[in-house]
């Protein structure tokens, strides 16, 4: 009897195989993809520990150790383009969550769904232009002669404003630009979600005598908490990256702005440009992804003491 039940046992098991093996297949080009794409390449992590030759390679170049991480440690300016990477990205969270949210909660109470879609189409139009192009648009608005600004002042008779060599204005133009451009996209997140939960909690206050806000306070925003946390956490574990792009096209890379203009990405690739040095690149990029996963796991550990359920993991 044990015989036969480990023989139907056996047999069982073979049949369900056999059924999955159709969904093994299914998945197999992404494991596939995903091997080679994220996996194969871990190797080249070896170049930010080298000194590394184009003649020789990765495996005969010499072993440099922690020399290539000095750096960015080591030079008078690291300071400013860490402080420039974190305050711009830790602006950029805050100002996206605020924005996003309301603009989310706006177009929801649109009733009209040609004009729904023509605002979702406008707003999310400039995320997907090229930052090349952007910076092009930057620049007609604030061009030293040409600019729409500065043709406007000089048509009141106000003097010009040089932008492309006066510090001061970049911190609130690159966060303008950015919110400008990155506004649609978490919008279209936001109001995913509120257009997914339905008119029922909305009418049931509406019947309770629940005004407006009073619906926003303690319907909507409530809701959208979970996709708010896990949007931010996603954005935190990017908080020692910054948008090349944005950075380095929309200052047009003028030297005149790198104390409020450069971070750890530009900075390296300028470096790159001159040294023409790999190993140092690597060791940034390295000590950004490590920086970059230790914050997103820190952060998301505070949220789960404080919302277990909203925790990513």
């Amino acid at each position: 009897m044990g015989n036969q039940a480990m023989t139907v046992n056996k047999k069982s098991r073979k049949v369900k195989m056999r059924k999955w093996i159709p969904v093994f297949i299914l998945g197999l080009p992404g494991l596939i993809y995903i091997f080679i794409n994220n996996y194969m390449p871990l190797y080249g992590l070896l170049i930010a520990f080298k000194d590394y030759k184009y003649d020789l390679g990765i495996w005969g170049s010499e072993w440099a150790g922690l020399k290539n991480f000095e750096f960015l440690f080591a030079t008078k300016d690291a300071w400013v383009i860490t402080r420039n990477t974190i305050l711009y990205n830790l602006a950029f969270i805050a100002l996206d969550l605020v924005c996003s949210i309301s603009m989310a909660i706006f177009l929801n109470e649109v009733r009209s769904k040609m004009a729904k879609k023509v605002y979702q189409t406008l707003i999310l139009l400039p995320y997907l232009m090229s930052m090349v192009v952007v910076s092009y648009l930057a620049y007609a608005f604030l061009g030293d002669r040409t600019g729409i600004i500065n043709s406007v002042l000089n048509a009141f008779g106000l003097k010009s404003i040089r932008f492309y060599s006066t510090k001061k204005y970049w911190p609130f133009i690159l966060t303008f630009v950015n919110q400008w451009r990155m506004i649609g996209y978490g919008t279209i997140i936001y109001l995913s979600t509120l257009v997914g939960l339905g008119d029922e909690y909305f009418e049931a206050a509406e019947i309770d005598g629940a005004t407006k806000l009073q619906q926003i306070r303690y319907i909507t925003l409530p809701l959208l908490k979970p996709t708010a946390i896990m949007l931010v956490t996603l954005s935190m574990g990017r908080i020692f990256r910054s948008d090349f792009g944005l950075f380095y096209q929309v200052p047009r890379n003028q030297g005149m702005l790198y104390n409020v203009t450069d971070t750890i990405d530009t900075y390296v690739f300028r470096a790159l440009l001159q040294n023409g040095d790999i190993g140092l690149s690597s060791a940034a990029a390295f000590y950004q992804s490590i920086v970059c996963f230790i914050t997103i796991v820190v952060f998301n550990a505070l949220v789960r003491k404080l919302s277990k359920e909203d925790a990513l993991f």
